[in-house]
């Protein structure tokens, strides 16, 4: 896909980048170590729109054990970080991963596809999901557009919390638990 080409990534991931590897270090430490405070072991993990590989490469070197796999519809990002040239709209993993991370990707799915990237997301995760993905009240009052790809679908939150509530629970701060597999406290889990 020419859209997330060098020119996407220098703009979006260069020197002012959206996020710094540091930041993605402190938020894959606290989704690991939530995951290990509900009993969660993380041995694999599945890194979708992996972009530059932070959330990879923070397993590969803090958890060298956890089977890692990561994918992007970009060639750009795939040729140059090493990922696997996959379209999660299209492609259904064959297996299960403990944590599968989806970071700023729905976004760029359209309304005829986000269901079946939904779909594909659920059947790719056996425990947690960290998803993170700006809102259209998130365009308009959170994030900076001066750093942000603002060219995305604007939708609800509520939108996503309907789709995806079909397979998780929703337990905040971009993390959802696949529905059976976790027992949460009734506080700990957002009310749909």
């Amino acid at each position: 896909m020419t859209r997330f080409d060098h020119d996407y990534y220098q703009r979006f991931y260069g020197q002012q980048g959206v996020h710094a590897p540091e930041q993605i270090a402190h938020l894959a430490t606290a989704v690991h170590e939530l995951s290990a405070w509900w009993g969660v072991e993380i041995r694999s993990l599945l890194d979708v729109g992996a972009g530059v590989g932070m959330w990879r490469d923070w397993y590969r070197i803090h958890h060298p054990a956890v089977h890692t796999l990561s994918v992007d519809i970009s060639e750009h990002a795939c040729a140059t970080w090493g990922h696997q040239l996959r379209d999660i709209t299209t492609w259904r993993p064959v297996r299960t991963y403990d944590l599968v991370v989806c970071h700023s990707v729905l976004q760029y799915v359209d309304d005829d596809a986000l269901e079946s990237a939904a779909a594909n997301l659920a059947a790719a995760t056996a425990f947690v999901l960290y998803m993170e993905l700006p809102t259209a009240s998130d365009l308009l009052h959170v994030v900076d557009s001066e750093r942000t790809d603002m060219e995305v679908f604007a939708r609800s939150g509520a939108t996503y919390r309907a789709l995806f509530g079909r397979w998780f629970q929703q337990v905040g701060a971009g993390l959802w638990v696949k529905n059976g597999t976790v027992p949460m406290f009734e506080l700990e889990v957002l009310a749909p």
